[in-house]
């Protein structure tokens, strides 16, 4: 009996001791979190000073201040200011001659006869309204280059934003997941004074904390990168601060390719800039064939006769034309270069058009692919790692799982939240691209759209 006694003391004291060890580990350890919390706190932040900005603000900015548009208005500006000239007159002119002045008395200008003109040159019948439209066809050739180039900068704009965006939130899941590794560092190290888990689930933990760290200079690289490129496109300072706000859409439907294709033909710049080409290669044809419609120099002058003659003054009225007939091999090698233009364009046109429904079709293809990735992230793969992780705590706490199995379903939920941010920011820029290919913005209703925020 006593031995039993004895025994009973001695376990009781070996309780008492590990219960005392633990509880003196659980404090360390609770010191040392508050330690990684406030390193966590030091971790660099998502957002800079200054309020967050949106896309629609963003573009808004760009589309104003963009250099490379700037450039593109100064050609429209000046392609319209060369309307009026080309369809305008030639100058007219003024001409003094005077003949008949003495060799003997060069100054003596009463003995000459004194001519003054003026002529004015007339060009052929529907010339002028030809190159005035020429004219007109160079400024619709500006404005589609100036569309064109506007749509580009939304496009850019668009991946630039969902890249910092996307950035911003794997910033934003990679320092919870580090605050939720170091909390199971913590519990381990725990678990492992009192010898329920071996150093290696420690070992583990930490190698999966260092695999984040890993991850956050790949997410800091994107969102610097990504912030460059919004400021350089709003014409900012490469370095300004720069947070975005915003969420994520993913259009249930799509458009069907015919539909996409007839917006193109309506829309889209390079199209319309060569439908543009080809109307101004055709009237310069039809300028071409003008050449044999003669142009007309009429003159009209005031001549002083001097004073011997028996008419003081007199005046004069002259006519020219131009033979246009007598120079055949120029004027036909010009209407017949001038028909080559038109259908050398007409075939690239063609070209261009098949070009485009070819890029449209790739471009659909991809955003249909990354619509339906981002539709299997968020209703099966998501939820099944969830309730995987909620299932692996459950049975972590009852003794019925180690911790290795709760380390690993916890870094697949990551795995998978990344996976999915990556699939929304996608199916956005692929919705871009099919934007650019199409020519237009895309005619979606946004307001049906659900919002996806991870």
């Amino acid at each position: 009996m006593k031995s039993l006694l004895a025994v009973l003391c001695l376990c009781a004291i070996g309780s008492l001791a590990c219960s005392l060890q633990a509880q003196q580990t659980a404090k360390t350890n609770k010191n040392e979190f508050a330690s990684l919390n406030a390193a966590l706190a030091d971790t660099p932040q998502l957002a800079e000073a200054g309020s967050a900005m949106t896309l629609d603000q963003i573009e808004a900015i760009a589309l104003e201040r963009n250099p490379a548009i700037s450039v593109a208005v100064r050609r429209v500006v000046m392609a319209e200011a060369q309307v009026p000239a080309a369809g305008a007159l030639n100058d007219p002119t003024f001409m003094y001659r005077g003949w008949g002045v003495p060799l003997s008395q060069p100054w003596n200008y009463n003995q000459a006869q004194n001519m003054f003109m003026f002529s004015q040159s007339l060009p052929g019948l529907g010339k002028r309204n030809l190159r005035a439209g020429i004219a007109r066809s160079d400024v619709m050739e500006a404005k589609d280059e100036l569309a064109a180039t506007r749509l580009q900068m939304r496009v850019q704009v668009r991946k630039a934003f969902f890249n910092l965006l996307l950035a911003q939130d794997e910033l934003r899941i990679h320092q919870q997941n580090v605050a939720i590794a170091r909390q199971a560092i913590a519990a381990a190290q725990i678990r492992y004074t009192v010898g329920q888990v071996p150093q290696q689930d420690i070992l583990k933990a930490q190698v999966a904390l260092t695999e984040l760290d890993e991850n956050l200079i790949r997410f800091e690289r994107d969102a610097e990168v990504a912030r460059a490129r919004l400021n350089a496109l709003m014409d900012r300072s490469s370095g300004t601060a720069l947070r975005v706000t915003g969420s994520y859409h993913v259009a249930e439907r799509l458009p069907s390719i015919e539909s996409l294709e007839k917006t193109a033909l309506q829309y889209r710049p390079d199209l319309l800039d060569a439908e543009t080409a080809i109307d101004k290669s055709r009237k310069q044809e039809q300028l071409a064939k003008k050449a044999y419609v003669p142009d007309v120099t009429l003159s009209g002058g005031y001549m002083l006769m001097n004073p011997t003659s028996s008419m003081r003054n007199t005046y004069m009225v002259e006519a020219g034309v131009n033979l246009p007939w007598l120079n055949r091999r120029k004027n036909n090698a010009e209407i017949a270069t001038a028909t080559a233009r038109v259908t050398e364009q007409e075939a690239e046109l063609n070209d261009l058009r098949n070009a485009a429904f070819d890029q449209i079709q790739e471009s659909l293809a991809e955003t249909i692919a990354a619509q339906r990735m981002a539709s299997v992230y968020q209703t099966s793969l998501q939820p099944q790692a969830e309730t995987t992780l909620h299932a692996a705590v459950i049975a972590y706490e009852n003794n019925q799982s180690d911790f290795l199995n709760l380390l690993d379903s916890q870094q697949e939920v990551i795995r998978i939240d990344l996976a999915w941010l990556q699939a929304l920011r996608e199916f956005n820029s692929r919705l871009a691209d099919l934007e650019l290919a199409v020519g237009t913005p895309i005619p979606l209703d946004r307001s049906s759209m659900p919002e996806v925020k991870p």
